[in-house]
Formats: structure tokens, C-alpha cells, sequence
């Protein structure tokens, strides 16, 4: 299954009072290079997350922002809950004591807030850390996903465009082929009669004409550079299937491809073969382009 290289991702979660937004950001690049921008006080988790993209992602210049929003405590105090479950005891123990009726003599907020039951904030920095990575680590999750599937469908659209490419690539092969032969035997017999022309004394050594001949025929034959190039174009279309990173690949075959095209256009020697070669090479040209896109 083809990926595209270019993509975008985000995702969102919440641990307790933190709350998590991160977008995750791929574009070309010869290597997976991964950037991560967030709080300070996340550096540490720089590497894993810069891991877990490499892992997915394979190639590209990756970008992760990362946005933190903490829930903050409207007054700065916390309840001290074991403070507060001892006074309402000892209240409870002071009432039954006093032989005071439960009905006519509750124990209510308003006594226990007489004593140290609300307490400051007290911020823990290792706390806060583990709680925003807790919130962190989902949303990266998310996000990377999200990424992926855009870079699969762009890579769908994109193994449809370079798979018709190789199929118009081949159809010009396909004419190259057949016009060959004819255009060799065209060579050699406007050879044969300009040198009969030149050489109308009789002193044309036939057996030399005929190797000259058969050398010629040799310099046009394009068979071999029309047989590399569609094993060539087998190999690409088997790497378009794979479920693998295949962009170096791609690029490798792209090169072959341009290698044996311009042997045939070099051996040409003709209108018609030249036009195909032509035409090859601008498919190639938009093969090369799009090949650079690919994981």
C-alpha cells in the first residue's frame, strides 16, 4: 500500500486537569527527521515521541506541536479530606457527648470550616509532568493515526497517477517495438544504395558491405533497452503493491527507466522513434516528481 510522505494529523485527550492538543505535521524529506515544539516541562518525553513517529512515518520531515491547558483551582485550596473526616468525628463524638439531640443539633459545613479543613495548593512538579504526558499520549496517538490514513489515501490517488504513467510509458514502448524492425531494414538499404551509388566501379568488396551492414543493424537495435525496460516496468508495478516503504525503490527504477529511454532516443535515427522517446521522457519527468513524494 502505497504512502504519501505529506500529511496531517490531530488529536485531543484529558487526564484529570490537563488537557492535550496535538498536530502532527509530515512533508517530503530524504530522511525521517522528527521536530518536536511544546512546553518545557515535556522535553524529557522529546524522544519517545520523536520513536513513535519514526516508527510509523519511516521518511519525511516531521513537525509536532504540542498546546497544554490546565484546569485551574478557582480558589487555590484543596479539601485535605483526612483533616476534614477527623473533625467531623471529633464534632460528632463533642455533640453525642453533650447530650444534644442529632434533630435539633446537626454538624454542618459551616462548623467544619472553623477548622483547617480547606488547605493551599500545593504544585508538584512531577505531578503535573506525568498528568500532562498522561493527556500528551493519547492525543499523539490520535493524531499519527489520522496522519496515516490521509498519507494512505494520497498515496491510493498517487499510485493511480504513476500507474498510468507506466502504462503510457508502455504503449509508446510498444510502438518503439514495432516500428524497430522496419526502421532497421529502412537503414540498411538506404546504406546499401548510397554506397552503390559511391562505389559503382566494382571495386566494393561485397563482404565488407555486408559487415558494415550488420554493424549498422547492431548500432540501431534497440531490443535489449526495450527488454530492460519492461522488466523494469514489472518491477514498478510490483512495488506500487507492496505494503511496504517503497519511495527509494520508485526512485531507483525511475532512473532506469531514464537510462534506457535515452539509449533508445540516442539510437533512433528516426522521426517516429524520436517522437516516442519524447513522449517517454515526459511521463518520466512527472514519474520523477511524483516518485519524490513517496515513503
Amino acid at each position: 500500500m502505497l504512502r504519501s510522505m505529506t500529511g496531517f494529523g490531530r488529536g485531543t485527550a484529558r487526564a484529570d486537569a490537563t488537557a492535550a492538543t496535538v498536530e502532527v505535521r509530515a512533508v517530503n524529506g530524504r530522511f525521517a527527521e522528527v521536530s518536536v515544539r511544546g512546553p518545557r516541562s515535556l522535553s524529557a518525553f522529546d524522544p519517545a515521541i520523536q520513536a513513535r513517529c519514526k516508527d510509523l512515518l519511516e521518511r519525511g520531515n516531521v513537525t509536532v506541536n504540542i498546546a497544554l491547558q490546565r484546569r485551574a483551582s478557582e480558589t487555590g485550596q484543596r479539601v485535605d479530606a483526612e483533616a476534614a473526616r477527623a473533625h467531623a468525628r471529633l464534632l460528632l463524638d463533642l455533640r453525642d457527648a453533650s447530650g444534644l439531640d442529632p434533630k435539633t443539633t446537626p454538624v454542618t459545613l459551616d462548623h467544619l470550616l472553623r477548622y483547617e479543613v480547606l488547605v493551599p495548593v500545593d504544585a508538584d512538579p512531577d505531578a503535573e509532568q506525568a498528568e500532562a504526558w498522561a493527556a500528551v499520549e493519547p492525543a499523539l496517538a490520535e493524531a499519527l493515526a489520522k496522519l496515516d490514513a490521509m498519507r494512505i489515501q494520497e498515496g491510493a490517488a498517487l499510485a493511480d497517477d504513476l500507474a498510468q504513467r507506466a502504462a503510457t510509458i508502455e504503449e509508446h514502448l510498444a510502438a518503439v517495438e514495432a516500428r524497430a524492425p522496419a526502421r532497421v531494414a529502412e537503414a540498411q538499404q538506404k546504406l546499401r544504395d548510397r554506397l552503390a551509388e559511391l562505389l559503382a566501379d566494382e571495386r566494393l568488396n561485397p563482404d565488407r558491405l555486408e559487415t558494415e551492414i550488420a554493424l549498422l543493424a547492431d548500432k540501431l537495435d534497440v531490443t535489449e533497452e526495450a527488454v530492460r525496460l519492461r522488466s523494469h516496468l514489472v518491477q514498478f508495478r510490483e512495488a506500487l503493491a507492496a505494503d511496504e516503504a517503497v519511495g527509494r525503490r520508485l526512485n531507483f527504477l525511475a532512473q532506469e527507466f531514464n537510462r534506457e529511454i535515452n539509449t533508445i532516443a540516442s539510437k533512433a535515427n528516426d522521426a517516429e522513434l524520436g517522437q516516442r522517446a519524447v513522449r517517454m521522457k515526459e511521463e518520466l519527468e512527472k514519474i520523477r516528481e511524483q516518485v519524490q513524494n513517496v515513503v
